[in-house]
């Protein structure tokens, strides 16, 4: 039993303002690699190898695969330098900098949104005042 009512997520939606999710972008994102391994894995395993090979075969693969996709992006973008244009965004980004490309806007709004600076300042204000009213009353209570 639990003391609280409602569900988890919705309590963490009142705490933070609304800005929870119910799966965040980075599970997402290892779920999916995970799966494909993981898949693989059961694949080579039904094929008569045992999990230790299958593994080791997926993760082959897998890096294998990674070392292509580099090398592509790579040749693409020596192409692009020969003709003089702009190389093309990776295609194939990690997962940590596609969140990082969807959290980017966020950062910056919390340092160049004048709403947000706003009450960044007013918190410092009552902070510094909060002080003040502390040094006051520890002097006047002595």
């Amino acid at each position: 039993m639990s003391f609280m009512k409602g569900d988890l997520l919705a309590k963490t939606r009142k705490l933070v303002k609304g800005l929870a999710k119910a799966e965040p972008v980075w599970l997402k994102a290892m779920e999916n690699l995970a799966r494909v391994f993981a898949w693989r894995v059961l694949d080579l395993k039904e094929q008569g190898a045992n999990e230790e090979e299958a593994m080791l075969v997926a993760d082959m693969e897998y890096r294998v695969e990674r070392k292509g996709k580099k090398k592509a992006y790579a040749r693409l973008k020596q192409i692009a330098r020969l003709q003089g244009k702009r190389p093309p965004p990776n295609p194939y980004p990690s997962a940590v900098k596609e969140i990082q490309v969807e959290e980017k806007k966020f950062v910056r709004d919390r340092f160049y949104n004048p709403h947000r600076i706003q009450i960044v300042q007013k918190l410092k204000q009552d902070k510094a005042q909060e002080m003040m009213d502390r040094r006051a009353g520890g002097f006047l209570g002595s």
